[in-house]
């Protein structure tokens, strides 16, 4: 089975978005909301600069010894009675999921939000091989009842707007009076909350992902604000654990360190409301909780990165700030990237994980304007790995011909200073007068993609040097 994707049709999908006023209206509000929720949460913190200090070098630290700290996780979670899975890809996590389930004949699977889930196509596998999987995150339940994906790293259904989520309950919730009010959004969560109740109490299984593994106590630790998670996890009688090998920490104190990151960044909260550590299956004196305890740890094509320029991107801890503050982000939404992951972050993993023959558009996908960097907790410099990547796409021969053509005549000029003085000087004439005085050009030659949508600023007749030489 096969996780697909369309990562290619970027340029397609993200015209699409700009023309839906739904998708528009719902990314104006989350635009609105996220940027100064965040600032004030990093305020009333003096020490936050110092924090992302520490939490970029406690990463840094833990993929130079990612072995070690996987190895002692595993140790550590084995000792306290639990089940420790490695997988190389998305197929044999599938499969390992899939065995579990069927050693307790399980019919139901409530999950907690997890983007390893959404990266490996659980759900769509679970229902292929007749076991129902029921999202129990608000945000996941909405998109799963659409049938859509997430859209954002945290805020899954933050594509849909409020109406839309009520005309999903009342299509979906068919036995329900349809005179009901749905207006309140209080009303479409007790709703929710009524159809999940049934879930929780059938499910046969429990899968949750984990926002990060503590070696030293073979714990998983997950944040969420609604309380399902701990309801996943300890209601059925095997909780399984999705995770990718860099969730991975050394001890509670590191954890305690990112936890104090990961919530500011991500929804401007000092905490979430609910942080919960799990850590083996239920032990006789406790009252409840699963009777197995698996954790499944996925690699997926990221250990080929270590050591690479493309290393420090799995320091992410899938806050989803740099989303949050990217203009184009804000302009198409999630969905135009094609794949799990959007956003700057999303252009980073995606050509990782899939490969950038499949992603050729998303490294262009970015202004470079560094916001992402600029709030990113781990301190992970978006921009110059999607130039990596651009770099690597070029030396590839997978960008068109006359792409590579063109770069290849800038880099003639750009090794010959002088030359590229003079071929400078002679476009910003040439452009001058093109403008006849206008200011504006309406058409340039190579600037089509611009100026089919709008003028481009013409040079004043002299080039910046020439400038710069004059003011000095």
């Amino acid at each position: 089975m096969t996780v697909l994707h369309d990562s290619n049709a970027f340029k397609a999908n993200a015209a699409t978005a700009l023309h839906d006023a739904s998708l528009q209206e719902a990314l104006a509000i989350a635009r609105e909301h996220s940027i100064p929720t965040r600032a004030r949460a990093i305020e009333r913190l003096p020490e936050f600069e110092r924090l992302r200090n520490s939490g970029r070098d406690l990463k840094n630290h833990v993929i130079a010894h990612l072995d070690q700290y996987l190895l002692q996780f595993e140790q550590s979670v084995v000792a306290r009675g639990g089940h420790v899975h490695w997988c190389p890809d998305a197929g044999s996590a599938r499969a390992r999921v899939l065995e579990i389930c069927r050693s307790v004949d399980a019919r139901t699977v409530t999950k907690g939000k997890s983007m390893i889930g959404e990266e490996i196509g659980i759900n769509a596998f679970l229902e292929a091989n007749g076991i129902e999987p029921i999202e129990t995150d608000l945000g996941e339940y909405i998109i799963q009842l659409r049938r859509e994906t997430p859209s954002h790293i945290i805020g899954p259904a933050l594509h849909v707007t409020q109406a839309q989520v009520e005309e999903t309950f009342r299509k979906s919730h068919d036995g329900l009076d349809p005179a009901r009010n749905l207006d309140d959004p209080a009303a479409l969560m007790a709703e929710a909350r009524a159809h999940l109740r049934e879930g929780f109490l059938k499910a046969d299984v429990g899968i949750t992902g984990a926002n990060f593994l503590i070696a030293d106590e073979g714990a998983s630790v997950i944040v969420t604000n609604e309380g399902n998670g701990d309801l996943t996890q300890t209601l059925p009688r095997i909780h399984i654990v999705l995770a990718s090998i860099e969730k991975v920490v050394p001890d509670m104190h590191d954890a305690m360190t990112l936890l104090r990151l990961l919530p500011r960044s991500g929804t401007g909260q000092e905490l979430a409301v609910y942080v919960t550590f799990s850590a083996g299956p239920r032990r006789a004196a406790d009252l409840d909780g699963p009777g197995e305890y698996h954790v499944i740890l996925l690699d997926n094509g990221r250990s080929a990165y270590l050591g690479t320029e493309f290393e420090e991107m799995l320091r992410c801890i899938r806050c989803g700030a740099c989303l949050d503050h990217c203009p184009v982000y804000h302009s198409v939404g999630g969905h135009a990237y094609g794949w799990v992951y959007s956003g700057p972050i999303g252009s980073l993993l995606n050509p990782a994980l899939n490969g950038i023959e499949n992603a050729k558009p998303l490294p262009h996908a970015s202004t470079l304007c560094g916001r992402c960097e600029s709030v990113c907790p781990m301190r992970i410099p978006i921009p110059k790995m999607l130039r990596h990547w651009r770099e690597r796409e070029f030396a590839g021969a997978i960008a068109p011909m006359p792409e590579r053509r063109l770069i290849r005549l800038w880099a003639f000029f750009a090794r010959r200073p002088w030359l590229y003085r003079l071929a400078a000087r002679l476009a910003a004439r040439g452009l001058h007068l093109l403008a006849r005085g206008q200011g504006r050009l309406k058409s340039a030659p190579f600037a089509a993609g611009w100026t089919r949508h709008r003028d481009l600023p013409a040079p004043q007749g002299r080039t910046f040097q020439e400038q710069w030489r004059a003011r000095s």
